[in-house]
């Protein structure tokens, strides 16, 4: 039988962000380095994918550095960041620390800092729960932080007379639910100090813009990725709000409805920061099984940040650099 035509745009940017790439990195670097185990406290990134591949390298996954036997095995501090408690615990126990928080975390972190020695209360715009909001509200001592969730949160805020205020946000947001906080925000308290630069990162706003351009041209739009990324969840509500009928999040290609997406003929594809290539690859070839498909790839943005490495991998990662530049030179 012929198969039925499909349309699958790709978004672009989607997938690994510069944040996620070095935080694997620093997991991979460090087993060759040490060798195994490396102990690494809490998902490196919200990717199941990603953190089965890292666990059959060696690199074992702990919710808490108690779970981490006494000795100098390096412990990984995930992408999204820790509270203070969790590295000055490391210390006590004279283990050895890596810390794979992405930089645009620790910028906010920093924020949040300058904000309280200024004497501010800091407003935390954040989804409770999450690891990334529970490392930003550990950096400040119990009473210093109130997380703020939604524009209904601000109408009930409540601060003694004289209280100054000062907001900073989770990095992975929706652009747009965050703009209309922080303009509930700025509209209740007038004196508010918000950041110098925004703090979502540029990878959230430059996937959710891609989705944007496309989500409403389309039958139904997939994202890959996993249910607890906030990223991804933000790339999913972004399409529906975008107008497209279906709108879907999932982690790999088995978890296609195909009764959903029978009758579709213009599909787009994005993926989460913290989801590999390979796994939208897997989802195109699902669908090439049983369409006859074109690809068109829609890029928004180009991308061309990278984080610097902690020094103790720097000298593995050159190693790397320099076979690799081995084994592509041309032979005579």
């Amino acid at each position: 039988m012929t198969k039925p035509p499909l349309d699958i745009f790709l978004a672009a940017p989607r997938g690994f962000c510069a944040g996620v790439d070095r935080a694997i990195q620093i997991v991979e670097l460090a087993l060759e380095k040490y060798g195994a185990p490396v102990y690494v406290r809490h998902e490196i990134v919200h990717n199941r994918f990603v953190v089965e591949s890292l666990k059959r390298k060696g690199a074992v996954f702990v919710e808490e550095l108690d779970e981490v036997p006494d000795g100098n095995s390096p412990v990984i501090f995930s992408a999204h960041g820790v509270p203070k408690t969790v590295p000055a615990e490391a210390s006590r126990r004279n283990l050895f620390p890596l810390d794979a928080t992405c930089p645009l975390v620790t910028k906010v972190h920093r924020e949040a800092e300058i904000h309280l020695k200024r004497g501010r209360h800091v407003l935390l715009i954040g989804h409770a729960g999450h690891p990334e909001v529970i490392g930003t509200m550990g950096q400040l001592p119990e009473g210093t932080v109130t997380l703020v969730e939604t524009e209904a949160d601000v109408a009930r805020l409540a601060f003694p007379e004289g209280t100054v205020l000062s907001y900073t946000t989770q990095t992975t947001l929706s652009v747009d639910d965050t703009a209309g906080i922080v303009e509930a925000l700025t509209t209740r308290f007038p004196d508010i100090v918000g950041p110098h630069k925004q703090d979502i990162c540029y990878a959230t706003t430059n996937r959710q813009e891609a989705v944007k351009g496309i989500a409403g041209k389309v039958d139904a739009l997939i994202v890959v990725g996993a249910p607890n990324s906030s990223n991804s969840l933000r790339l999913r509500e972004v399409a529906e709000r975008q107008g497209c009928p279906i709108s879907v999040l999932i982690q790999r290609a088995h978890e296609i409805d195909w009764t959903v997406f029978g009758g579709i003929r213009r599909l787009a594809i994005s993926a989460g920061a913290s989801a590999p290539e390979v796994l939208v690859e897997e989802v195109i070839a699902a669908f090439a099984e049983r369409f006859e498909i074109q690809l068109e790839e829609v890029r928004s943005a180009e991308e061309s940040i990278v984080f610097n490495l902690p020094r103790e991998l720097r000298d593995v990662a050159m190693n790397r650099i320099g076979s690799l530049l081995q084994t592509t030179q041309p032979t005579e």
